[in-house]
Order: C-alpha cells, then sequence, then structure tokens
C-alpha cells in the first residue's frame, strides 16, 4: 500500500476543536437535555476515545455549560452488535448512534453502494463519494424518521488471514469473514467463501480455525486482537467501512435551534477529526500489526508482528474489474434499479466505473 501521509495531528486536532469553544458557550440556560448516544465497535478504538468522547460527550457537555448531557456507549457496553443500530434510532430508544452503512445496510441497501468493496481503495475518493451520497442516502433513511447527520471511515479495511497467503488470489477455498453483502461479493469472485460473523464472533472464529481470514479496519483488528489469532496482513484496503453518525428525527427537530445548531457543528467537528484519523489509524495499525514500532503510536504493538503481505502488480485494476463484473451487479440486484440510476448519476463521475446494467 502506498502510504498515506498526514501530519500525527488527531490529538492535537481534537483538542485543539473543543478549546476553541470552551469559553463560548453556545447553548443558552434551561432545562437539562439528557442524550443516549451508542458509537463504535469497541470501547478501546480510537475513533471512540480520541474523537467522540473529547467532542461529542465532553464537547456538547462544556458548550451547553453542562446543559446537554450525553451518555456515551460503545456497542459492547450496550450489547449491541450492529445491524440493530437504526431500529433503535428509528424507536427512539437511543438518540443518536454510529455504525457502518453496510452493517445497517439490511434495512436501507442504498446505504451499502456509498463504499462497495473494491471501489474505494483511497481515502480522498472514499471521502468524495460519501459526500456526494448524504443527500441520497437522507431521501432514504427521512421515510424511516431517520437522519444521517456526519461521516467517518475507519482504518483501510483488509485482510487478517491465519493461513500463509501472497496476495488476494489466495483466497481460493479460504472461509473468510466478511464485513458486509459486497464483501462477501468480491471475496466470491476470488474463489473465497465467505462468512458472516458478528465482530465480537470473529477472533474466537479465528482461533479456533472455524475462519481462514477476516476483513476489517487494520487498526480496528489490532483493537480487538486479531494478530494474535492471525499469521499474515495484506495491505491494500478493499474498502474503507465509511460509517455515519444516525439520530432520530423526530428528536432532532424538537431540539431548540441553538441546541441543533451547536450539535450541527459539533457533528461536522467530529466528521472532520474522524476523516483525519482514518488516514492515521491505517498506517498506524498497520505498523504496530507487523511490528515497526516506530510508526505505531494509536494502537498497540504486537509481541508476535505480523508478515505484511504488500499488493503485487496492478490490484487495483483488478479490483476495479471485479466491482465492475460481480459486486456493483450484485447491490443492483439487493438494491433495486434506483440505486442503479444513483450509481451512475452520482458515483460514477467519482470513481471513473460505469454500471452497464448487465
Amino acid at each position: 500500500m502506498t502510504t498515506l501521509k498526514t501530519p500525527l495531528a488527531l490529538a492535537g486536532l481534537a483538542a485543539a476543536l473543543l478549546a476553541g469553544h470552551v469559553n463560548a458557550q453556545s447553548v443558552p440556560a434551561g432545562p437539562k437535555i439528557a442524550v443516549q448516544a451508542i458509537t463504535q465497535v469497541a470501547p478501546n478504538l480510537p475513533q471512540y476515545t480520541k474523537v467522540d468522547q473529547p467532542l461529542l460527550r465532553d464537547g456538547m457537555a462544556k458548550l451547553s455549560g453542562g446543559r446537554v448531557e450525553v451518555t456515551l456507549s460503545s456497542w459492547p457496553e450496550r450489547n449491541v452488535n450492529g445491524p440493530e443500530v437504526l431500529r433503535l434510532v428509528r424507536s427512539g430508544q437511543v438518540d443518536i448512534a454510529a455504525a457502518p452503512l453496510t452493517t445497517v445496510s439490511g434495512d436501507v441497501p442504498m446505504l451499502d453502494g456509498v463504499d462497495l468493496s473494491g471501489m474505494n481503495t483511497d481515502i480522498r475518493q472514499a471521502r468524495k463519494v460519501a459526500d456526494a451520497m448524504v443527500p441520497v442516502a437522507n431521501k432514504e433513511l427521512e421515510r424511516l424518521g431517520i437522519k444521517l447527520v456526519a461521516t467517518y471511515p475507519f482504518s483501510g479495511q483488509m485482510l487478517f488471514c491465519r493461513k500463509p497467503i501472497t496476495g488476494i488470489a489466495d483466497l481460493k477455498g479460504l472461509k473468510v469473514r466478511t464485513n458486509g453483502p459486497s464483501a462477501a461479493d468480491l471475496v466470491k469472485a476470488f474463489g473465497g467463501q465467505p462468512v458472516s460473523l458478528a465482530f465480537g464472533e470473529v477472533y474466537t472464529a479465528l482461533e479456533r480455525g472455524t475462519v481462514d481470514c477476516g476483513i476489517t479496519g487494520s487498526g480496528s483488528g489490532n483493537g480487538v486482537k486479531w494478530p494474535e489469532v492471525t499469521t499474515h496482513l495484506y495491505t491494500l484496503p478493499l474498502s474503507w467501512s465509511t460509517a455515519g453518525y444516525f439520530v432520530n428525527l423526530g428528536w432532532w427537530n424538537k431540539l431548540d435551534p441553538a441546541t441543533r445548531s451547536q450539535f450541527e457543528k459539533t457533528f461536522a467537528e467530529v466528521q472532520e477529526a474522524q476523516w483525519t484519523l482514518g488516514v492515521e489509524a491505517t498506517n498506524d495499525g498497520i505498523a504496530c500489526n507487523v511490528g515497526r514500532a516506530d510508526g505505531c503510536k494509536l494502537h498497540s504493538l504486537m509481541k508476535k508482528p505480523m508478515v505484511e503481505v504488500k499488493p503485487q502488480g496492478n490490484m487495483v485494476a483488478t479490483l476495479h474489474k471485479e466491482l465492475a463484473e460481480d459486486v456493483l451487479p450484485g447491490w443492483i440486484k439487493r438494491c433495486g434499479d434506483r440505486c442503479a440510476a444513483v450509481y451512475n448519476d452520482v458515483i460514477a463521475p467519482i470513481t471513473g466505473i460505469k454500471y452497464s446494467g448487465k
């Protein structure tokens, strides 16, 4: 993978964004506003500790003089597996929740088109597609009483394997835990057998050999200790598990204008911090997993380093070919003709890959 370059500025970014507003209370005095929020697949991920906690939870408290109290939890702390996130928001059981778009695409298939496997090997393109698709996604979501208020990536989604591999072609005959339907289509295109497992169950499956490989972020996999039960890391991002922060639309619309405006500013800052983190967490996750101590700052340095498998040849072109032939048609089949039109109108001008309608 070509190393993505950005200054290691995340800690400073979140602190600076918060510090700029600490003394400028933006929410007028009034009754307490208790907010329930569930974000992130694990409580030790930097997306949670370095962005959600300081900006969303602590930032809203400070900016409202303590009036807005965000009770923030990660998925495991509230026994959430992921696919049910939109239902929790829709029902009003939580006011705010975050999840990878592919994880919740069973309820809204349009969401999966934002980050199809094999489409966005570069995070800058992933951001452009996400920005372009937010208005389209909200037309779908608002019918369910939900609004997408910010997007963000995880670290680059990569293959962690417990068997030696030299490239993605070696998936043939292997059982691979996939992180969504488009990833399953991509794995099948390379001759692998996709396996659907909740994120929290994958470590044990890899440990026992129930699956041979799993796809997750280089940093996310580190956070849940996948390198302990795998040996080879293929470092070409297949996607970014682009995610979103969702709010209950009824709750959102009932907020007083000043409070809602402050939430909008906060989510804009969260979004910028998370996209910055996406680059840093990808490079850092790889470094930590393969034992490069000098590049490992955000995650845990593995005592038993993984073997780094770098892509050979023009693998981006190979992925785009499989995207056009297998992944895109699979998504359109799940999503319908409107999604084909949306892809060609909104996404294809960014990716340069048209859907031919076969």
